[in-house]
């Protein structure tokens, strides 16, 4: 069954750029009879069609949610920018993509936030759709809108465009928000009925029913909820049994190319390591690994059904994947002789895993990927990077005795604590893994190939639920200043014409860091940017800084508030109503220890007693001595 007519017509599907990505009909979509069922969920990716099509999430909630008979989960993405100006000059509504019917006709609205930066494409969602920016305009002729993904652990500064929240994985607890949808629809309680009777649900925020109040300084004073049952604190949801929940089998076939082509299988969540700047590493505690016989039938299954000619294991850290050696020789004798790659991010660069490349790689092609993070060892052990120089150049000595001949370096500048020192280390580190090469590899064997290295920096942003959730981040000058000083290192080094430097634009991550930790007042200032124009800002062709700017001073507000400012320790965070598993005393220790540049060892060495232990499984119960004698790899 496919949609009898597409929403758009051949005259403007023949105007824009890649018209197939609005009409739908690609290989394992899901078409229902809409008479045949009771509930229709559009799943949004507020971003370009390619880039909502590479994410897992969205696969795996769409085959959960297509699998259940009386509910019909369709997709939508945003419109590019020259489809966006006919859609409002023409007043053709939003549509999804599987039935080519308005948005606005769904029961439900969920959207996916990856990224702060997409923060204004929500609203283009919103607009384009017919369906009021603000939860409270909204009568009971509009979907109810829902944000999930890992920025609704701080969903402030959107709260005042979502309905509700659902905070954590999302295989839980879905099933009975639609149940009670379903019940709330017979018995006629309408929009904030139903609404109250969601609050009541585990892992679900509605914001209508909680008020926050300011001290004169502009820190939060209380976050209180306003009416009977309503929970103080929500903790997120996960998914334990990560081998017998849904996965996508028969993942959604694009027509064009995407960010993400090839097949994906997740074969861990979470991440052993505690890197003291990363979010995901908290959030998606405790580490929880798919079984392997399961991932090898579902790499057949996926691969079989989709006709991809690459195969991506999904993971924080692959290589602490505990059955992996025995994944990766089935994967190779599987897919060697059918010709189809095999994809390892986030693997640390060892003797296994170069072994591992070499079987699998056109060595000539590849470039090998170290994430340093920092350039000094002071500076490493105060993010608990758990990574010395000596392994970094360790492993950059056999992989170039192993035939590479080009290495990727990402570091971040802006960190706590940095000093002239520590930046100077990124240039002096990258000048050394070039000289490691002409060390290790003889003239006559480099086949007239020079060594790259190719150093990039990232500017630091602080995030909710990390220990560095209390830092203050740089400002643009600085950022830029941090770049500049860099890249003077790296044209002082003996092997400079071997090192390629690249930094991020400033201003960006000055703004993501701003909405990352900011509170509800910040709705009013996104709001204020899409009315100017603003959307697509996670792009750097169409983000404007100036409206940005112009826009916060207007309501009253200031970066310097938001972001430039270091936290004191017993200030409410916009976030603090929400239990993520890990405790604020665990942050709060981490960050101290950062201060003193002590490490932390990661979960499989010792328990740092971060409080997910709660959840009653993954890594927190493995044999403590078992784990200990498994230690640590070399990166």
């Amino acid at each position: 069954m496919t949609a009898e007519r597409l929403a758009l017509s051949d005259d403007i599907l023949m105007k824009i750029e890649k018209p197939a990505r609005y009409i739908g009909n690609e290989v394992n979509a899901v078409v229902k009879d809409k008479s045949q069922v009771e509930v229709r969920f559009a799943m949004c990716f507020p971003d370009v069609y390619e880039i909502g099509m590479s994410h897992l999430g969205i696969q795996i909630l769409y085959d959960m949610f297509n699998s259940w008979e009386d509910v019909w989960c369709e997709r939508v993405y945003s419109p590019w920018v020259d489809l966006d100006a006919i859609m409002r000059q023409q007043k053709i509504p939003l549509f999804c993509l599987e039935s080519q019917e308005p948005v606005k006709n769904m029961d439900f609205l969920g959207i996916t936030i990856q990224y702060e930066m997409c923060y204004t494409n929500i609203l283009q969602v919103l607009d384009l759709s017919g369906i009021p920016l603000l939860a409270e305009q909204r009568g009971e002729d509009c979907p109810i809108v829902i944000g999930g993904g890992p920025c609704v652990y701080n969903p402030e500064p959107i709260a005042d465009f979502f309905d509700l929240f659902y905070i954590g994985e999302g295989e839980t607890q879905y099933r009975s928000l639609l149940d009670l949808y379903k019940s709330c629809k017979k018995e006629g309680c309408g929009r904030v009925g139903f609404l109250r009777r969601a609050a009541g649900l585990p892992g679900i925020y509605v914001p209508r029913f909680y008020r926050v109040t300011y001290h004169e300084d502009g820190t939060i004073e209380s976050f209180e909820p306003t009416e009977e049952g309503v929970p103080r604190t929500v903790l997120k949801e996960v998914e334990m049994q990560v081998s017998d929940t849904y996965y996508p089998m028969k993942p959604v076939v694009p027509y064009i190319k995407v960010t993400q082509d090839r097949v994906v299988l997740e074969i861990q969540r979470g991440c052993i390591r505690g890197c003291r700047f990363c979010q995901a590493g908290q959030l998606y505690r405790p580490v929880r690994e798919r079984d392997v016989e399961m991932l090898k039938k579902y790499a057949l299954e996926m691969l079989k059904n989709t006709g991809h000619e690459e195969i991506s294991l999904s993971s924080l850290s692959s290589s602490d994947y505990s059955r992996l050696p025995e994944l990766i020789d089935f994967l190779i004798e599987e897919c060697t002789e059918k010709k189809i790659n095999i994809s390892l991010p986030s693997l640390r660069i060892d003797a296994f895993s170069l072994d591992v490349m070499s079987k699998i790689q056109d060595i000539r092609k590849s470039s090998l990927t170290f994430a340093p993070e920092a350039g000094s060892q002071r500076l490493r052990n105060v993010i608990n990077k758990g990574l010395t120089q000596e392994d970094i150049l360790q492993g950059c000595t056999m992989a170039f005795r192993g035939g590479w001949s080009r290495v990727k370096l990402y570091f971040m500048l802006g960190l706590p604590t940095e000093t002239e020192e520590d930046m100077r280390g990124i240039a002096e580190l990258s000048n050394e893994i070039a000289a490691a090469y002409f060390e290790e590899v003889p003239k006559a064997a480099r086949g007239g190939e020079r060594v790259q290295i190719v150093t990039s920096t990232s500017f630091f942003v602080p995030k909710p639920f990390t220990p560095f959730q209390w830092a203050g981040q740089c400002t643009k000058d600085e950022f830029i200043e941090k770049a500049y000083f860099t890249r003077k290192c790296i044209s002082e080094q003996l092997n400079q014409k071997s090192i390629k430097y690249n930094y991020h634009e400033a201003d960006t991550s000055v703004w993501e860091g701003v909405l990352a930790r900011g509170d509800r007042r910040l709705s009013q200032v996104i709001q204020g940017v899409y009315k100017k124009g603003g959307f697509y800002d996670a792009w750097s062709e169409y983000f404007r800084n100036d409206i940005w700017e112009e826009t916060m001073a207007e309501c009253g507000l200031t970066t310097e508030f938001y972001s430039h400012r270091e936290r004191g320790l017993d200030e409410i965070f916009p976030w603090d109503f929400i239990d993520c598993g890990v405790t604020k005393e665990f942050l709060k220790r981490e960050w101290l220890k950062a201060q003193s540049e002590q490490i932390s060892e990661n979960c499989r060495v010792r328990c740092q007693g971060c409080g997910v232990t709660r959840f009653g499984g993954g890594i927190c119960f493995e044999p403590r001595d078992e784990m200990a004698q498994m230690g640590e790899s070399d990166i």
